[in-house]
């Protein structure tokens, strides 16, 4: 089997009068410990590694080496018998050998920036990829350790109790949020309290195995018995959040409708961290995410809606309202004939079929023919902003009816010819489906001609525009009535200036989205104090609304249905302005309807 050298790299350190090359493992215990190797200078030269029991002479030892880098290099190592110490390559045409004209010594060596010096190579655990990041030295751990000690030793027994855990988080400086889960992690909820000695081991444990902030949360999280996470390892985080952070005091009482809040914000981190689809947060996708840095961000700022990814409460609010004003019968699920009704039925029919088939269903749970809230939490995230890697492949798939990939111009006619009925029918002039599909792929440019690719909308700035052509009436006509380069003008220009002032990053359409639907609940609910009042001053429940006056009716002709559903609980509204300051506002009214059944 022939061997290819790999390719002169800057770091490479070469000697001369050797006749082979030699690689320096010196003894470490009963196992080789991979220093530095000698590589000729990359001359595409054929070589093959000894064969077992072979030995060969070589006439110089090694001087100069350089650390290895490469996976190959060290394929070659694998395959090469140590002899004292020493595995040796030999090169199948020794006389071709090039001649070495570089040379350094080990004084230069040291000096090198591009060369590390040999003692950060010789603990035996230290790799040079680290997939739990790099080890911690054992002085930082027994710093670590005296600290969370200290802390420890402050309350009776050393234990400590729930309310106070987070003192002993912020000694392990993690984020404040961690405490819930941390608390668990190590036997606090079965005992109540935390003792010194049992945390101290896990701790050790901990950073003994996970090296960066983003392992240990899974660790912590799944306590040690998973690599990835899961929707239920993040609801007792997320719960914590609900009950101690100051921005959602006025929700602390209405312990009915945490639960639904918990799974809006779980189904959020999902949709954006979950690139694979798996329903498994991987550490990859975790480290490429800004959920640990958003985590952060609870702790800093007070205002919960300042925070807008996953956690903003005004977002959970819009996504719920929606929810219940298509969920007439209150199951907790939707219906194709519940969601043709959303955005005024906005959606094309073969759309919602693709949607329902289970083109874009998550695992093996979804219920025949319904949609579930966590699904609807996903649906209305796509549908709003189609800008969104999720929300472009959520799309894809339903569009893609063959699967293979691509959207064909077969496909896109599928679903273009009912957006033409459509039009006909209310009598709007409309566009053939040649010229429209010219504008496509003109504003597309597929790689290959005749068919788009995933790949080809991602790279596309106007996806939007794209999507609602073909299955969102009410946005396609919004499209055509104005300029269709104006939005990505705005992005170009205007929106550089809004951006979310703690992650830096411009405001998503889902964002611009969620602040004009928020605005136009708080204006409809106030508008509708008055009607509440003359509906219900007979009643004797007080304080529940309708949350439109579309729903007014329906709520009064449901009385029987709900009385078969007695799981639900009808929600009462109350808008507030998260205004801290006002004692006279009523925080703490109900905002979401009990959904204790339904699991994600």
């Amino acid at each position: 089997m022939r061997y290819k050298s790999p390719p002169l790299h800057p770091a490479e350190i070469l000697t001369s009068n050797s006749t082979s090359p030699v690689i320096d493992i010196p003894a470490h215990g009963e196992t080789g410990v991979l220093n530095c190797v000698l590589i000729d200078a990359g001359r595409g030269l054929d070589c093959v590694p000894l064969k077992p029991g072979q030995t060969r002479n070589v006439p110089t030892k090694l001087t100069s080496a350089v650390p290895i880098y490469w996976p190959h290099v060290q394929a070659w190592l694998a395959m090469s018998p140590i002899v004292k110490g020493r595995p040796y390559i030999a090169y199948r045409d020794p006389s071709t050998r090039p001649t070495l004209e570089t040379r350094r010594t080990r004084d230069q060596r040291d000096t090198c920036p591009l060369i590390p010096h040999y003692s950060a190579m010789s603990d035996p655990t230290v790799m040079f990829f680290y997939p739990q990041g790099k080890p911690t030295s054992e002085h930082q751990m027994e710093v670590a350790l005296k600290k969370i000690s200290a802390v420890f030793h402050q309350f009776p027994n050393q234990q400590v109790v729930k309310d106070k855990f987070h003192l002993v988080t912020k000694a392990c400086d993690c984020p404040l949020y961690w405490k819930m889960p941390l608390f668990v992690a190590t036997g606090g909820e079965k005992l109540g309290h935390v003792e010194s000695n049992t945390f101290l081991d896990f701790w050790k444990k901990l950073l003994l195995s996970c090296h960066d902030q983003a392992s240990r949360f899974i660790h912590i999280l799944t306590r040690g018995l998973r690599d990835h996470l899961t929707p239920d390892d993040l609801g007792a985080m997320v719960q914590d959040v609900v009950d101690s952070h100051p921005g959602l005091t006025f929700l602390k009482e209405a312990t009915e409708f945490h639960s639904r809040y918990v799974h809006t914000v779980i189904a959020r981190i999902f949709y954006c961290v979950n690139r694979s689809w798996s329903g498994r947060i991987s550490l990859p996708e975790l480290r490429r995410s800004n959920l640990l840095r958003v985590i952060q961000l609870l702790e800093e700022e007070e205002d919960i809606n300042q925070v807008t990814s996953y956690f903003s409460y005004e977002h959970f609010y819009v996504i719920y309202c929606r929810f219940w004003e298509l969920d007439r019968d209150h199951d907790l699920f939707i219906d194709r004939q519940d969601l043709h009704r959303h955005s005024e039925h906005a959606l094309s029919t073969r759309i919602i079929e693709r949607i329902f088939s289970g083109a874009v269903t998550r695992g093996s749970k979804q219920q025949s023919d319904k949609m579930s809230y966590t699904e609807f939490v996903w649906f209305l995230l796509s549908e709003e902003d189609k800008t969104h890697p999720t929300a472009i492949e959520y799309w894809f798939r339903c569009m893609d009816l063959d699967g293979d990939g691509y959207l064909s111009m077969y496909e896109l006619e599928y679903f273009y010819e009912e957006q033409l009925q459509r039009m006909e029918a209310i009598g709007i002039e409309t566009l053939p489906f040649e010229d429209c599909l010219c504008q496509m792929l003109d504003m597309i440019h597929p790689a290959t001609p005749g068919k788009i690719s995933l790949s080809d909308l991602k790279q596309c700035k106007m996806t939007s525009i794209f999507f609602d052509t073909f299955f969102n009436l009410e946005k396609y006509l919004d499209h055509e009535q104005r300029d269709p380069f104006a939005s990505q003008r705005e992005h170009d220009t205007d929106g550089q200036e809004v951006k979310d002032y703690y992650t830096s990053q411009l405001l998503s359409d889902w964002d611009r989205y969620a602040a004009e639907e928020y605005e136009l609940l708080v204006a409809e609910e106030g508008s509708n104090d008055q009607q509440e009042d003359m509906l219900y001053e007979d009643d004797d429940t007080e304080g529940e609304d309708a949350l439109s006056p579309n729903l007014d009716n329906i709520i009064t002709n449901n009385n029987d249905s709900e009385s078969k559903s007695e799981h639900w609980k009808k929600p009462s509204f109350t808008v507030t302005d998260f205004d801290m300051d006002d004692e006279d506002d009523d925080d703490s009214a109900d905002y979401a309807a009990d959904s204790d059944d339904c699991s994600l």
